[in-house]
C-alpha cells in the first residue's frame, strides 16, 4: 500500500539500526505490519516505524490483533505466555517471528516478591552485524514487560552459537516458502 505521512514521525533505518526523522508528506510503502510495528519503503531505503507512530501514516489501520493481544491472557502467568509474547516480535526485514526464526536461545523465568515475576531472554540475530539488534531486543523487552505480573524483562543478544537457517522452525520454513 502506498500513502504519505501525516506528520513527522521518529523511525528506524533498516538495516543500519539508526533514529532518524522522516518527515511531513514522505512518501511511503508498507512492506510489512507484523507485531504492530510497520515497515516502509520510501526513496531513502527501509525504515522500522514503531506501533505509537502508525497513526501518522495516512489511510493505515492496524489489525485489530496488532501489538501485545497476549497481555489479556487469562489464566496463571507461566513460560507459554511469555513465548506467545516473543511469537508477536518481528525482524523488519522477514515476515517470520523471532522465535520461528530460531533467535531466542533462552528463556528464564524467576518467582518476585508479591507474586511477581523476573523474565531474562538470550537471543541472537540472523547476522553480526545487523544495526537492528537493539530495536528487536528492546521490542521483544517490551512486550514481555507488559505481560501481567512481570517486575522486569531483560534481553540480551548473544553470539554463541552463531544463528544458522537450519535454526528456523517449520513454520518460520513455510512462511519463507522454504518447504
Amino acid at each position: 500500500m502506498e500513502t504519505t505521512l501525516t506528520r513527522d514521525i521518529p523511525a528506524t533505518a533498516i538495516p543500519a539500526g539508526d533514529a532518524v526523522t522522516l518527515p511531513t508528506g514522505t512518501s511511503v510503502f508498507i512492506t510489512q505490519t507484523l507485531g504492530g510495528n510497520v515497515t516502509v519503503r520510501t526513496e531513502r531505503g527501509l525504515f522500522r516505524i514503531a506501533q505509537e507512530n502508525t497513526g501518522a501514516i495516512s489511510g493505515y489501520a492496524p489489525a485489530k490483533s496488532a501489538g501485545v493481544a497476549v497481555a489479556a491472557v487469562a489464566g496463571d502467568f507461566n513460560e507459554q505466555v511469555v513465548w506467545g509474547a516473543l511469537r508477536t516480535c518481528f525482524d523488519p526485514e522477514i515476515p517470520v517471528n523471532i522465535v520461528d526464526l530460531g533467535l531466542v536461545y533462552d528463556l528464564a523465568i524467576e518467582s518476585a516478591a508479591g507474586g511477581k515475576h523476573t523474565v531474562e531472554v538470550k537471543m541472537t540475530l540472523t547476522a553480526q552485524g545487523c544495526g537492528m539488534g537493539p530495536t528487536i531486543a528492546e521490542d521483544a523487552r517490551q512486550k514481555i514487560a507488559a505481560l501481567p505480573t512481570v517486575e522486569s524483562a531483560k534481553v540480551h543478544i548473544v553470539w554463541d552459537p552463531i544463528w544458522t537457517p537450519q535454526m528456523i522452525s517449520a513454520e518460520g520454513r513455510k512462511a519463507l516458502g522454504l518447504e
